[in-house]
């Protein structure tokens, strides 16, 4: 099968659906014919209001170029960007089949930002997976509610991890006041960051990442631990550093830190979410409650052997499987 795989989403940024792309793609490469169309080959200009974000400048006739020199059987577009539109006009022309992947609440977080009603963002990306053989989606329970909002064709993919980047290896010394509780992503507004600063908590907060609200927060909130960017093995083991990992999202649509999280060892405290449900499994690895801090509180008390038992569950060679059969399904 020779596949395409297009994304909006890529380095530099640093975000969950840029690391879903990156180890699905070095695992799919040892099984089928993999092309990649990513913004770098491409001038890019940053996102307005996200600078951290750079869109590519590319047209359509080196879009459709690209496309033509990988002779796809198949296309999966991950994004709704420019490379992803572009991406789709030339299937739709040409007939080539194509999946597309639902991994963002943009109408949420438009919402946030500008006073747009979530009914006219939705008709926008309506349209655009419109067309798709599958829309793959994080849960069931996320399927069902873009059917609700008139999507068709949506398909629950399980998404994965790369386990033993969290699992194993040695731990964070952090000389700070215990409990440690921990939140890794992107600081920005529709992350609800606030909600897990402002918690009336014991020991120490800790934050790993990077975005446009960082210089706000730090000022916000001067008895947090501010750590920036880090990534790879070290960031495994700030996690396994941590006692609670707090998760305050509600427009996520998984919430990729959390698998990682459990991974390592750490319980996870969070809003009640289609993302942390699909997670959780029903499992005892987290606590889910509208009230943060008492799910911060009570997470103190669950078994870490119990989240690394979650935690395996979500291992990268499933979510491969899973999307291979829902692409192959797409295709025949």
């Amino acid at each position: 099968m020779r596949l395409l795989i297009v994304t909006d989403a890529w380095r530099p940024q640093v975000n969950g659906v840029v690391r879903t792309y990156e180890w699905l793609s070095s695992a799919l490469s040892k099984r089928v014919d993999l092309k990649l169309l990513t913004p770098e080959p491409f001038w890019r200009a940053p996102l307005p209001t996200y600078p951290e974000i750079e869109i590519a400048l590319a047209s359509p006739w080196r879009v459709s170029e690209f496309i033509r020199s990988a002779a796809p059987d198949i296309v999966h577009i991950g994004t709704e960007g420019p490379l992803g539109f572009l991406t789709r006009q030339h299937c739709r022309r040409q007939g080539i089949p194509f999946t597309t992947c639902f991994h963002t609440r943009y109408p949420e977080y438009i919402a946030r930002r500008i006073p747009v009603p979530l009914s006219w963002s939705y008709a926008a990306l309506r349209k655009f997976h419109s067309g798709a053989a599958s829309t793959l989606v994080a849960s069931r329970e996320l399927a069902d509610e873009l059917e609700q909002w008139g999507f068709a064709n949506v398909t629950p993919w399980r998404r994965g991890i790369d386990i033993d980047l969290f699992s194993t290896g040695p731990v964070e010394d952090l000389d700070l006041p215990r409990p440690i509780f921990l939140y890794v992503g992107r600081l920005a507004v529709e992350k609800n960051i606030d909600a897990f600063l402002s918690l009336d908590l014991p020991g120490s907060k800790v934050v790993i990442g990077g975005g446009p609200e960082r210089g706000r927060l730090e000022g916000s909130y001067p008895e947090a631990h501010f750590l920036g960017l880090i990534e790879g093995p070290r960031l495994g083991a700030f996690y396994r550093a941590a006692d609670v990992f707090v998760f305050p999202s509600v427009t996520d649509t998984y919430g990729l830190v959390m698998a990682e999280a459990l991974a390592a060892g750490v319980p996870v405290a969070c809003y009640p979410t289609s993302g942390a449900r699909e997670i959780f499994g029903g499992e005892a690895c987290g606590v889910m409650s509208d009230s943060l801090q008492e799910a911060a509180l009570s997470a103190l008390d669950i078994s870490r052997d119990a989240c690394r038992r979650v935690g395996e569950r979500h291992a990268l060679d499933a979510s491969v499987d899973s999307f291979l059969g829902i692409i192959s399904k797409a295709l025949h």
